[in-house]
């Protein structure tokens, strides 16, 4: 084999194109990139930093989210409630309580229970409850019912 044809380290070069200078911004006059280095004229984005919370312009959130959100108190209490209607399953003369309404699936969660007037009761029942409203108080002893609150 001769000299000529052989192939050495100092004939390889990378493929072209796929070696790239990178690019200097803002290195004065005598670079690529000179004066503005790509950024335009002047204008927060010319800058070397934008304020946090910047939109470009358009309105931003925190200006867009209402600033007085109202007030929520830390002490409500949650009653589970539960309607005239439901209490019709019950036989007549049953005493109703928030135990044998969780045992009936009629309320899931624990706490104080009140009862609301939607719907009719047409049986007498023995309804113990943490609150009632007063046309529910109404309906129950109309069909000659008791009404019992708990503390």
């Amino acid at each position: 084999m001769s000299e000529k044809n052989q192939l050495k380290l100092h004939h390889l070069k990378p493929a072209p194109g796929s070696k790239k200078k990178k690019i200097r911004v803002g290195r004065g006059e005598g670079g690529r990139r000179g004066k503005t280095a790509g950024r335009g004229t002047k204008g927060l984005k010319a800058r070397s930093s934008l304020r946090p919370g910047f939109e470009g312009g358009q309105t931003p959130l925190v200006v867009r989210i209402p600033k007085l959100p109202g007030f929520t108190n830390p002490n409500r209490e949650e009653f589970a409630i539960v309607n005239l209607a439901a209490l019709d399953a019950f036989d007549t003369g049953s005493e109703v309580s928030p135990e044998t309404l969780r045992d009936r699936g009629l309320i899931r969660h624990k706490g104080r229970v009140k009862v609301l007037a939607e719907g009719d009761v047409g049986k007498s029942l023995t309804v113990k409850a943490h609150a009632f409203s007063a046309s529910a108080k109404a309906k129950i002893e109309q069909a000659g019912g008791s009404v019992e609150i708990l503390d």
